[in-house]
């Protein structure tokens, strides 16, 4: 069961993508997801709350047909690491 209000990470920085053409609607995704980042509309999956994935691609790991796509922890590690530097995030 997803918690009520999602932890929240950087934003902007996550590199997950849905190819919807791909989605079935079988809504493993949202099943497997731990921040409620996708909703099923029109039999489709759709990302509603980017801002919240924790990068941990349980949703690629498990979509039957490879619609979902994500660096496992790479955003946010990459704007955390560039900010404690002083650098532009070159991530997003």
């Amino acid at each position: 069961m997803a918690p009520e209000r999602p932890f929240r990470y950087i934003d902007g920085v996550v590199s997950l993508e849905l190819d919807q053409e791909r989605c079935i609607g079988c809504g493993i995704c949202l099943q497997v997801c731990p921040h409620a980042v996708f909703e099923l509309a029109d039999d489709k999956a759709r990302i509603v709350h980017r801002d919240h994935c924790m990068e941990c691609s349980a949703c690629a790991r498990n979509c039957p047909v490879q619609a979902l796509r994500v660096e496992a922890g790479e955003g946010c590690v990459r704007a955390i690491i560039n900010e404690m530097l002083g650098r532009d995030c070159d991530c997003c």
